[in-house]
């Protein structure tokens, strides 16, 4: 048995790439992806994932059976439950998960108050065991708008890494799309927002469940791999996958809901205008911490764990704070308002020269463009660095040939592409420098790429 799995397949890092492509072309939307209702029936399955070095993975999954839909898919992460405040949710949770595979499974929801009918006791709620056609039902009101999380309440320290995890969004009364806010306060509005859960798979688990089954985690240490000896998977616990909403870099920059991945339905690549806020729903699923670096500009953190950071009822996030690292906790969520000017940059972002002509009007006083955002006191600035020539070095594939936003210029063949917007691109990541790999392979994992896109260039 080799380090990877069986099932491994080998798809080339340059095949996601044109997945990419044909996302900042622009045919991914800014709303995040999820189902919306108030009745759900979710059953647990067995299935594979991918990641991004052409692995693939056996996983416990939430399979979105609503409606009578038995063919669907486990999917990881469990979709996206999209709510409004005041409503009640009932989601009746299945158990199909086959042989040696076999276990109760539950779902908590921290932050919710709920009513758990059915199926049998078990530690922490009402579990339902594999082969019950009535399962368990899970019920409660979604009071307070934010970001939340659910998870397996029966053996967690498994059974979330083995896939039962997922992320609620609930908006807040009078949610107005056009103009939207997390919460009922302005201090909360964004113009895009996007969902960041952040979660971690240790392979040698799930070759162990698949090839000896889950009593075997629980047993004496076996050996699964003859370099490292006789091991317990789960308390020697080493994780060698990070992943951005279910897929690992540069997959997590693919297109949402692509055939490719059809257990892992959701990406991630932010975008925005300059002078545009975007809102990060980030959320820690999985058992280890996961501090997450967005590059370009500060974050402010208005929420935790779906309550607004203010001191008394109706202040507004007054207690909120800016980081230019996202911390969380496993099973914490945050919500921060990124905003992106270009701002002490030092250089007129749109360039300078005749071939650049463009005005900075300035008619409120707030020394930004009221068209582009751009920072007046740095326009007609020249670019404070001579640029080499195209042909010293090699440019990264987000690279537009040009240091200025919206001007495409000249690449050698092969190179960039990524870009066709021109835009400005940031990496974000997690700051722990292991989690930038794919099982040791540079660069993949919790990753992805902000694009401030030029003004007037559409983010559906």
């Amino acid at each position: 048995m080799t380090m990877h799995d069986t099932r491994t397949r080998f798809r080339p890092l340059a095949l996601a790439a044109t997945l990419i492509l044909a996302l900042v072309a622009g045919q991914a939307g800014a709303a995040i992806d999820g189902v919306s209702g108030t009745n759900f029936e979710f059953t647990v399955k067995l299935d594979y994932l991918s990641t991004a070095d052409g692995n693939s993975m056996q996983f416990w999954g939430f399979a979105n059976t609503t409606g009578g839909n038995v063919n669907a898919r486990a999917q990881y992460p469990g979709p996206t439950l999209i709510l409004s405040q005041g409503q009640t949710v009932t989601i009746t949770l299945k158990n199909a998960l086959p042989g040696a595979n076999s276990q109760n499974v539950s779902i908590v929801f921290p932050g919710q108050s709920v009513a758990a009918v059915g199926g049998v006791p078990g530690l922490l709620t009402q579990e339902a065991a594999v082969g019950d056609p009535t399962g368990v039902t899970y019920t409660f009101t979604a009071n307070q708008p934010g970001t939340y999380t659910y998870y397996s309440g029966t053996s967690s320290e498994l059974q979330t890494e083995m896939g039962l995890i997922g992320a609620i969004i609930v908006r807040p009364t009078g949610f107005d799309p056009l103009n939207p806010c997390a919460y009922n306060t302005p201090a909360s509005c964004y113009d895009h927002e996007y969902l960041f859960l952040l979660s971690e798979m240790a392979p040698e688990i799930h070759r162990q469940v698949k090839f000896y089954g889950v009593a075997s985690l629980y047993a004496q240490p076996i050996e699964i791999d003859p370099r490292v000896g006789p091991r317990n998977a789960l308390s020697d616990y080493f994780s060698g996958y990070w992943f951005i909403n279910g897929r690992t870099a540069p997959d997590t920059m693919g297109m949402a809901y692509d055939p490719m991945f059809p257990t892992q339905p959701y990406n991630i690549v932010p975008r925005m205008h300059p002078g545009e806020t975007v809102l990060m729903r980030v959320v820690g699923g999985g058992r280890e911490m996961h501090p997450f670096h967005h590059h370009g500009n500060h974050a402010l953190v208005i929420a935790r764990d779906g309550r607004l950071l203010e001191s008394a009822p109706g202040a507004g996030p007054d207690l909120a704070y800016n980081v230019f690292t996202v911390t969380n906790v496993p099973g914490q969520t945050v919500d921060a308002l990124f905003h992106w000017t270009g701002k002490g940059l030092g250089w007129d972002v749109y360039g300078t020269g005749p071939q650049y002509a463009h005005s900075c009007t300035d008619g409120n006083g707030d020394l930004y463009d009221d068209v582009t955002s751009e920072w007046c006191p740095d326009h007609g600035k020249p670019f404070p660095t001579l640029m080499p020539d195209v042909g010293e070095l090699t440019n990264g594939g987000f690279w537009s040939g040009s240091p200025f936003m919206g001007t495409l210029g000249a690449l050698p063949p092969g190179e960039g592409g990524l870009n066709p917007n021109a835009g400005f691109t940031y990496m974000w990541h997690s700051h722990n420098e292991k989690e930038l790999t794919n099982f040791d392979i540079f660069p993949g994992g919790m990753m992805t790429m902000l694009i401030v896109e030029p003004p007037g260039v559409p983010i559906p």
